[in-house]
């Protein structure tokens, strides 16, 4: 009987270490690898600064990609790039990717921070996302134009740059269709989300016949760079993108500015995909951005003023590149729908007509 209690008492004490050293490993393995938050943003767009202060603060990896228009984005999850968790669409693409049923609801009550965002903002925010259940404003702003101030002497702060024959293979547009679209439509007097068949058909005619001749290319992904080696004197583009590939002791030889005309305005927005396995991380990114010290930094970074964070504008110490008021002709792009297609076969026929 002895030896059975005492074969017992061994069995016991063997299956309690087990458990203890099986439990123990599992912790430790935990603790090695930290959780990844997955994002896909636009170029050019998050400081390193704030990614690095956010890992630090919540022990985990943020693993960072980047696209230069909401159509490679789109195209990318809809051909199954579906391992983010937060995406960083304009305010036409959130309102298709509700459409789609790709974004997961927004937990407000877990947004500490949304208390700070400009209600002017959140009113704009919804003509595509009523009471931002699926988003939420990262930033508002506009596409520019630079000019390199000691190749152009003269000219004017207008969409009408681009019809100079004088600066023919010196200038470039975003390679961008709402965008470069919008443009024409604003400097025509029209709407940058009209869908009539003649406005639509006009601004085809004037970026086809009037500006593209002009053009060296339609560029969205390296019109920075090229901007900062000399390629092009005068560049349609994202102020962050201008400025930080400019030499920095030279930047007081670009003008960058809103052409007086308006043109189409964005607001992007942060959204968490419906199959993102980091939802609570996402949210808590989401509302680290709207710290007011946090958005300061960021707006800092690339010259920004804080347009959709209002304590921050108190915290900014930077320059920046435009003001707030300027984007004031500017007006959002919006969900065309179905007339959509009214766009893109005006599209197709900029890109490969004559």
């Amino acid at each position: 009987m002895k030896r059975l209690l005492r074969a017992a008492a061994v069995l016991a004490a063997l299956s309690l270490f087990l458990g203890l050293s099986l439990g123990l490993g599992s912790c430790s393995k935990k603790g090695d690898e930290p959780k990844k938050l997955y994002i896909f943003n636009w170029t050019y767009y998050t400081p390193d600064s704030v990614i690095a202060k956010f890992e630090k603060e919540y022990n985990c990896k943020v693993v960072y990609d980047s696209f230069d228009s909401n159509e490679t984005m789109f195209a990318k999850l809809k051909a199954g790039g579906s391992n983010y968790d937060i995406v960083f669409p304009s305010a036409d693409y959130v309102s298709i990717m509700i459409n789609q049923k790709m974004l997961a609801p927004i937990d407000r009550t877990k947004l500490a921070n949304f208390r700070n965002i400009d209600p002017l903002v959140l009113a704009r925010s919804k003509d595509y996302d009523p009471d931002n259940k699926f988003s939420v404003p990262y930033y508002m702003g506009a596409a520019g134009v630079a000019v390199n101030k000691t190749k152009v002497k003269k000219y004017e702060r207008s969409w009408s740059i681009f019809s100079r024959k004088d600066l023919k293979e010196k200038m470039t547009m975003l390679d961008d269709m709402r965008e470069v679209m919008g443009d024409a439509l604003a400097f025509q007097g029209k709407s940058v989300n009209s869908v009539s068949d003649a406005d639509v058909k006009a601004a085809e005619e004037l970026v086809n016949k009037t500006w593209k001749p002009n053009l060296l290319k339609f560029d969205a992904e390296a019109f920075a760079k090229g901007f900062a080696a000399g390629e092009f004197w005068v560049a349609q583009g994202y102020a962050e993108s201008i400025f930080a590939e400019y030499d920095a002791a030279k930047r007081a030889d670009v003008d960058f500015f809103i052409p007086k005309e308006g043109g189409p305005l964005y607001i992007d927005s942060m959204v968490i995909l419906k199959n993102s396995k980091s939802q609570d991380l996402a949210l808590k990114f989401i509302d680290f951005i709207h710290r007011p010290e946090i958005y300061a930094e960021f707006c800092d970074a690339f010259g920004f003023p804080a347009t959709a964070n209002v304590p921050a504008r108190a915290l900014k110490k930077g320059d920046m590149w435009y003001k707030a008021e300027d984007l004031a002709k500017c007006e959002l792009k919006l969900d065309l729908g179905a007339d959509l297609e009214k766009y893109n076969a005006a599209w197709q026929e900029i890109k490969v007509g004559k």
